[in-house]
């Protein structure tokens, strides 16, 4: 494999978000100076506050939309400016999509200008109710273009066309990373997502709420390899000449999952059903033959560690809506 280090400068366009902030202690830790970009829509202030006293690291508060961007040398870009959770995205769809198709475009036009390579933060969401199983970046996906979820999954599909026009244009090197669940330390309580939903649920002693029957399948990828996968996307010397699934292929269904946090947490939460919100995917599993082709990459921590490590970061972060210490979380039999 053919790989140079990265460059002295990363941009992170929504770098206080869950995924955004362990790629800037990432980078940091690899010596790099670090230019956080977020407008705090999902981002969090407290996921970066360490950072602020580095001297390497360096907050822009603006949007990528909107807003005029720095003004300074940039070596390399992230883009994962976007809510990526269906409560926060569908707050706003129409500022959802303007931020995944109009803030790419600008954030594009800034690595043109300053010749530096690009990752684009993709997302599992644009093969929506899939028809392939499991899912290679050649299966052009199966998206109800005018439905709640649309906002992400088309913005998402126009961010990665805008990507691959400049590529043919030659004006842009980039690289589309298309993320398929991720979880960890850093997630938001209340974004919706369903191992942050779980854990919450369960340490509040509340019911662990399991839409539809339970039979859907996800890939749960912990943060931190996610977020290798990510720096080896901007590593590779020779862009890859499509997108790159990035994900952990161990499949689960959506009932196992409560079951098994059921089991980690103590208490008395019990599991309940309602029903299923529309267009949610009923398989979902990554084929990461790419990446580890490519870039050598595979994911390393498994589920049940990464539970168990997520469910200790929210019994430490919940605050007076946490359940006792007595709910930390034991290892799943």
């Amino acid at each position: 494999m053919n790989v140079r280090p990265l460059k002295a400068t990363a941009l992170v366009a929504g770098g206080a978000g869950f995924v955004g902030s362990h790629l800037c202690d990432a980078l940091l830790e690899r010596g790099m100076r670090v230019i956080c970009l977020d407008n705090f829509q999902t981002g969090r202030r407290e996921n970066i506050q360490p950072l602020l006293n580095n001297r390497s690291f360096s907050l822009v508060e603006a949007d990528v939309a909107r807003d005029a961007l720095p003004d300074e040398r940039v070596d390399c870009v992230f883009n994962l400016a976007c809510p990526a959770s269906p409560p926060h995205y569908q707050a706003d769809p129409v500022r959802t999509m303007m931020t995944s198709v109009v803030g790419t475009l600008r954030l594009l036009e800034m690595a043109e200008q300053h010749g530096a390579r690009f990752v684009q933060a993709s997302t599992s969401e644009v093969y929506g109710d899939p028809e392939e199983h499991p899912q290679r970046e050649s299966y052009w996906g199966h998206v109800n273009p005018i439905g709640p979820r649309a906002c992400y999954d088309e913005g998402k599909r126009a961010a990665e066309t805008l990507c691959f026009d400049l590529v043919r244009a030659g004006r842009v090197d980039v690289r589309v990373a298309r993320i398929f669940n991720t979880y960890g330390p850093r997630m938001r309580p209340d974004d919706g997502r369903i191992i942050s939903n779980f854990l919450v649920q369960a340490l509040q002693g509340r019911e662990i709420t399991v839409y539809g029957t339970g039979r859907q399948t996800r890939s749960f990828c912990y943060v931190t390899d996610l977020v290798r996968g990510l720096i080896a996307l901007m590593d590779v010397e020779e862009a890859p000449p499509g997108p790159v699934n990035l994900g952990n292929p161990g499949e689960f269904t959506v009932l196992e999952l409560a079951q098994l946090i059921h089991r980690m947490v103590p208490g008395p939460s019990e599991i309940g059903f309602r029903p299923l919100p529309s267009d949610d995917p009923q398989r979902r599993q990554p084929d990461i033959s790419r990446a580890a082709a490519l870039l050598g990459w595979a994911p390393e921590v498994p589920l049940r560690e990464g539970l168990r490590r997520t469910a200790d970061w929210f019994t430490l972060n919940l605050g007076p809506a946490a359940r006792p210490a007595t709910a930390m979380a034991r290892p799943a039999e």
